[in-house]
């Protein structure tokens, strides 16, 4: 979140400058509050979707949890009026373009960069990598470009090559083959996010696994196995590659042949507004937006491959908890309470004789008996 709050600061205070210098009112104050809204929204949607097992047990969480979409709107709509209520006569265009720099902020910023945060809770592996890929493509697509650049790649950026292009996506490939191949042997990495304070060293095991991660035997087609025998003197028929090592590559085409557009996209702002860098919090490297305007469009593909072709879809305790309490009477719950408890007893999970002991029971029924009335 403090990277996506510097970057929205950087973005934000180019469009500052020109405001200022036309009195503009309660701008940089709209563009801060929007920001807020947004990061509840995104953030809420987040917590409630990964923590409902928390949320929807929690007496003062709940009512937020519930009415956490209409509360958002209800935060957007203020924001809008506000903004409508302080339209200056003689201003009106440069105020809603003002207004829409603010929301392209948001889409581009604080929107992609939520995604990556998913990204983070669905695995560590799918922050690290993404991020490893577009870090290697930017130094591997320098090198060979100093070494080897002939041919101007786009005009926006002048020092880019055609060579140092191609260069970057070969070593972006072979690299990000290895990285995922290092990633994938660790639980850490590899499992969505369950305790919040889990470090390197807790035993963190996910099971049963994403198959992705399982290793399997793939066949070689018979002129490799041909070629390899010829060169190794010996018959490899097969090797064997887990299925996140084949997506590694796809994401490497990506990082290496799309994701260079979300930094030729930054330039082409720099330009339209007459700057050089975006901020100078990195001393020698600009702002925190020059080094971030790859990653966001990285993040957010890496979201959307995992969700269409990656993730399993389980059935969760928080899951059934949202539905339980969303769509069961108070009543009700009280009744799958207690046929729980006498499943879990039959299949002997729980100790009879202890719950026979306890008062859990004459609880129950207490209960039931006030919800009749």
């Amino acid at each position: 979140m403090a990277i996506t709050v510097q970057v929205y600061r950087e973005v934000i205070q180019i469009a500052q400058v020109p405001a200022k210098e036309k009195s503009v009112r309660w701008f940089k104050t709209m563009s801060w509050y929007f920001l807020i809204t947004t990061e509840y929204f995104l953030y809420g949607e987040s917590i409630i979707y990964y923590f409902t097992e928390i949320v929807m047990v929690d007496r003062f969480l709940l009512p937020f949890a519930t009415h956490h979409r209409f509360i958002s709107f209800m935060l957007y709509v203020l924001g809008f009026v506000f903004f409508v209520a302080n339209l200056k006569k003689g201003q009106y265009a440069f105020q809603m373009a003002q207004f829409c720099y603010t929301h392209m902020a948001l889409l581009l910023i604080v929107v992609q960069s939520h995604f990556i945060v998913e990204n983070i809770l669905e695995g560590l592996i799918w922050f690290v990598m993404p991020v490893a890929l577009v870090i290697c493509n930017d130094i591997f697509a320098y090198v060979c470009g100093f070494f080897w650049g002939r041919t101007p790649l786009i005009q926006l950026s002048p020092k880019k090559t055609v060579e140092g292009f191609v260069g970057g996506f070969i070593c972006t490939l072979f690299l990000g083959f290895i990285i995922t191949t290092i990633l994938m042997q660790f639980n850490y990495i590899i499992c969505p996010v369950q305790d919040l304070g889990a470090t390197a060293w807790s035993n963190v095991s996910c099971e049963p696994k994403n198959p992705v991660f399982a290793t399997v035997p793939w066949q070689l087609p018979s002129n490799v196995v041909w070629l390899l025998k010829h060169i190794l003197r010996r018959d490899i028929t097969e090797v064997p590659i887990a299925p996140v090592q084949i997506h590694s590559l796809v994401m490497a085409c990506f990082a290496s042949l799309i994701a260079p557009f979300g930094g030729f996209f930054a330039s082409a702002v720099k330009r339209a507004f007459k700057i050089k860098d975006f901020g100078h919090s990195i001393p020698g490297h600009g702002g925190m937006t020059d080094r971030m305007d790859c990653q966001f469009l990285m993040g957010l593909f890496a979201h959307m491959y995992h969700q269409s072709f990656i993730k399993t879809y389980n059935v969760s305790v928080g899951s059934i908890l949202a539905l339980a309490i969303n769509h069961l009477t108070a009543r009700e719950q009280v009744e799958l309470l207690e046929r729980l408890q006498t499943y879990l007893s039959n299949q002997n999970i729980l100790d009879s004789a202890m719950l026979a002991t306890s008062n859990i029971g004459d609880i129950i029924a207490k209960a039931q008996q006030n919800l009749t009335y």
